[in-house]
């Protein structure tokens, strides 16, 4: 669509977006105000007062589309939809820290937060034995033992890695639990709904009374008589109970397994065999709506070790348990006597293990991923600095253990001294956007496809949600309009992207409170992280030239995987890697875009790429054309499929719609709009072969789309206009 420029908007214009004439009159005129004080196009200023000033969430959103493109009409790539005020810039974390010592890190380059933020990130690179002492301080991070250094390089070349806070000891746990000098005992850590009970206030929870429930369960932990390091699993929602257990497996010196409640019996057994456990912590049922999922069934059928069960209502299981399983009222029986004494951590070494994650394992066994006791520092670290977690902050991610993001959230809001936010239920609908509002959320995580969902069923309407600081999305690749339309819900705070890994702890690309922010774009390497593009040698581009390509990462990265529970991890993330100054680079997987403006976009896997006509190019790119097409679209796949007499690859758009109970859409008409577009915005060569629809994309459990399934199912059943 076509948008006017600032200056040539016109009432009628306004009005048949739906406004009403007098409401139309009023913003035109303070639309002509901000003109004439900050200029008519092109500025992020007039960006900036235009969200602040005229923009609300009542409005249509058609209304904020016309300000945003009018705005920026001729301001080419990247605009920014946020940028930050010097004022609030110097009282986030690390705005504090550079005010203080800036000058002693960058010597005469400093000159104030905003403007030397890249500046202290590549300090944070190439001065590590610093930047993570001095991270570690602020987050008064507690080692029995402190380490010998930060970073011991391996000379070896065995673990490209090296060696991170040799001799030290600690418990992730105890630093989620300890008072330190950022809270009180009675502080709130944990505000919680379930499901069914909107119209309640927000339950919570204070620090004394988590530890109290901690130390209780860590108790009747050590009454089970298990060897020390045991493996114990967590097959949960994400609720208070897998909170509390999660962190005393951690404190008692056991090692979570971390099992998602959506997994069939099954994958729940791959998880269990590989890491060995010998136990797990699972619930009886999951209530959602008036559905029950029987989650200790499926736990049974796994043929699972001993199993402590939670009652999902009520203090009674309502099923009869196997005889060596036990509930959770007689576990916790066990240390009746020890409630309210204090469980004294168990200290291990900084590299020894604290929680076993896994891969989604769309294409073949799980990889299992240990997370050391530097990860939790990773994930508190990158909240700290990227999404700018203070104590007062109430952070909600909807999310689960059995992905990176639940142990991310218990380590990133509990160490930094925050309150986190859990809706035990569907994050989908409005009952999560009250919750939101309820239990006045500053920073709320998000994935695109939720964001989708609420746009387009409205979810959040009516719902305040003026309290959130910052979002962060994280999953998969963002799209430009649903994030602009996320923004607005919220008075325009901006959307930091965050993109990572499980073998990472965090982020090694991500956004910043001190650098203007882009829709659906990063716009720095994560603190402590070098980033590199691949160009078509295999070598890494220039740093400051724009390209698509895999990316790579520099070995050293705090908190990163070195090893694998079923694998060989040099081979899957270093055995034929290019070298950078003597280093040999590790991989990952992604294909990302370095913009001509020096902000990184996400393209998908690489082996999501496509060659047409000899062209690469990356599903993602493809998709954010098509999903703009028409309105009528939800969304896209873009598959490359070679046909079965050979030949080049062609290109397949698989469509979902909003309401597809509708009448059957003329997709002849539809993959004309798709060629068009794709051939004036990415190259006039590319053309859409076909269009077929789904009810909905096939998504591994992280919500990642899987479009090795499609290209398998369209290669296997030929191009029909349904699969």
């Amino acid at each position: 669509m076509a948008y006017k420029s600032l200056d040539s908007i016109t009432i009628s214009d306004i009005e048949a977006l739906g406004i009403s004439g007098d409401v139309a009159e009023k913003l035109l005129r303070d639309l002509g105000e901000i003109i004439r004080n900050y200029g008519s196009a092109t500025s992020p200023e007039t960006w900036t007062q235009i969200s602040r000033r005229i923009l609300h969430p009542n409005l249509p959103f058609s209304f904020h589309q016309m300000m945003y493109y009018g705005c920026y009409k001729d301001f080419g790539p990247d605009p920014p939809a946020w940028i930050p005020d010097p004022k609030v810039a110097s009282l986030t974390n690390v705005g504090k820290l550079l005010e203080r010592r800036g000058k002693e890190f960058l010597g005469d380059n400093y000159k104030n937060p905003i403007s030397s933020f890249s500046s202290f990130q590549k300090f944070s690179v190439s001065n590590p034995e610093v930047y993570w002492r001095t991270v570690l301080d602020e987050l008064n991070v507690l080692f029995s033992i402190p380490p010998k250094c930060i970073l011991e390089k391996d000379t070896s070349g065995d673990n490209p890695g090296g060696n991170w806070l040799p001799g030290a000891y600690l418990n992730p746990a105890r630093n989620c639990l300890t008072n330190g000098f950022k809270r009180r005992s009675d502080d709130i850590v944990i505000r919680w709904r379930d499901e069914g009970s909107d119209d309640l206030p927000v339950n919570t929870m204070t620090l004394l009374e988590l530890r109290a429930q901690v130390w209780l369960a860590a108790h009747a932990l050590s009454a089970l008589d298990l060897e020390e390091e045991s493996a114990i699993a967590v097959d949960m929602p994400m609720n208070v109970e897998s909170v509390v257990i999660y962190l005393a497996i951690v404190l008692a010196g056991h090692i979570v397994v971390s099992i998602a409640d959506s997994f069939s019996p099954r994958e729940i057994s791959t998880r269990l065999k590989i890491s060995k456990a010998k136990a797990i912590f699972t619930q009886d049922v999951i209530f959602r709506g008036d559905k029950s999922i029987p989650l200790y069934r499926r736990v049974v059928d796994a043929e699972a070790p001993m199993a402590i069960v939670i009652p999902a209502r009520g203090s009674s299981i309502r099923m009869n348990l196997r005889e060596n399983d036990l509930s959770w009222n007689d576990f916790l029986g066990k240390a009746r006597n020890l409630r309210g004494v204090e469980y004294i951590a168990v200290e291990k070494p900084a590299g020894a293990y604290a929680n076993i994650l896994f891969s989604s394992g769309t294409t073949g066994e799980p990889k299992a991923i240990p997370w050391t006791n530097i990860s939790p520092l990773k994930s508190a670290a990158d909240a700290w600095c990227h999404l700018d977690v203070h104590r007062e902050d109430v952070i909600a991610w909807p999310t689960n253990l059995g992905w990176m993001m639940g142990p991310w959230l218990v380590y990133a809001s509990l160490i930094n001294g925050a309150c986190m936010a859990l809706y035990n239920g569907s994050p989908l609908g409005p009952a999560f956007a009250k919750f939101v509002q309820d239990a006045e959320v500053t920073v709320l995580g998000v994935i695109p496809s939720i964001v989708r969902t609420w746009q387009n069923s409205n979810s959040t309407s009516g719902y305040d949600w003026s309290r959130i600081r910052c979002f962060g999305s994280t999953g998969e690749a963002s799209n430009v309009d649903e994030y602009l339309w996320l923004m607005g819900r919220a008075h325009y705070k901006p959307v930091i992207e965050y993109c990572g890994g499980t073998e990472i702890g965090g982020s090694f690309i991500t956004g910043s409170l001190l650098q203007p922010q882009s829709l659906a774009a990063f716009s720095t390497a994560a603190m402590g992280c070098k980033l590199f593009i691949l160009g078509e040698d295999g070598n890494p581009l220039p740093p400051s030239a724009s390209g698509v390509g895999e990316l790579a990462l520099c070995p050293h990265m705090f908190g990163a995987s070195s090893t694998l529970l079923n694998g060989n991890h040099y081979k899957v993330y270093f055995k034929g890697m290019p070298t950078f100054q003597g280093q040999i680079l590790r991989r990952h997987g992604d294909l990302f875009e370095r913009t001509s403006k020096g902000y990184y976009r996400a393209h998908g896997r690489a082996d999501d790429t496509m060659n047409l006509g000899g062209i690469k190019v990356g599903s993602i790119e493809i998709e954010r054309v098509c999903n703009s097409v028409d309105d009528s679209v939800l969304e896209t796949a873009a598959i490359g499929v070679p046909p079965p007499s050979g030949g080049p690859e062609q290109l397949v758009i698989a469509v979902v719609f909003k309401s597809p109970e509708l009448p059957n859409h003329d997709l002849s008409l539809l993959k004309k709009s798709f060629n068009s577009e794709i051939q004036k915005k990415l190259n006039p060569l590319f053309k859409v072969s076909s269009v077929v629809t789904l009810p909905s994309l096939p998504r591994t459990a992280t919500n990642k789309v899987m479009r090795r399934v499609l290209r398998q199912r369209l290669s296997q059943n030929g191009l029909n206009s349904k699969l």
